[in-house]
């Protein structure tokens, strides 16, 4: 499940960001099953998944002119996500519901989910909206866990080929360099 960064295709052809977006709505679902609609919690939760989500688009759209910028975007979604995930161990914990962990059988069922043709919310539905708050809580970590990995491995690529090809702004000072030999 590594992430490929597209030529062209922009951001919606990124698996990380078509997991985040499984992941925005998830939480949408569950945070309006489970969690009072006028907490705090409910609206954090929600702006959590959908920082995830609009930081990835938004670091892809950057990255023709700015990998630093991407880089950097890229890096605030995986900690949204990350405060997200503890937003759900939170409430687990508070209602002495228990954490799978990786070996967990249903945890495994989800994880395998990732593997299906032409996954979508849909492939999810009913670990969100017909299961009990434990299934639900533990199906969004699962997810959570895929989009952070993938996250991970597309901040390693993007890492290596910004200390390989440098930034635009690099691009362009050894573009401009080298016209400016050619002309002498």
């Amino acid at each position: 499940m590594a992430e490929i960064i597209p030529a062209h295709g922009g951001y919606k052809s990124l698996k990380s960001f078509q997991q985040s977006e499984l992941v925005y709505d998830a939480t949408v679902k569950f945070c309006d099953r489970f969690i009072e609609k006028r907490s705090r919690t409910h609206d954090q939760m929600v702006q959590s998944a959908r920082s995830g989500r609009q930081n990835i688009a938004e670091g892809s759209q950057a990255s023709g002119t700015s990998k630093k910028t991407e880089l950097k975007l890229v890096g605030v979604a995986r900690a949204s996500l990350e405060e997200l995930l503890l937003d759900y161990q939170d409430f687990l914990r508070q209602r002495d519901l228990p954490l799978w962990g990786k070996d967990h059988a249903t945890a495994q069922a989800v994880r395998r989910l990732a593997y299906e043709e032409d996954r979508s919310y849909r492939t999810y539905r009913a670990h969100i909206e017909e299961a009990p708050a434990e299934v639900a809580a533990n199906t969004v970590i699962c997810l959570i866990h895929q989009t952070c990995y993938l996250l991970d491995q597309q901040l390693r690529q993007l890492e290596r080929a910004f200390l390989k090809e440098g930034g635009f702004t690099e691009r362009l000072y050894k573009a401009r360099t080298d016209a400016r030999r050619k002309e002498e």
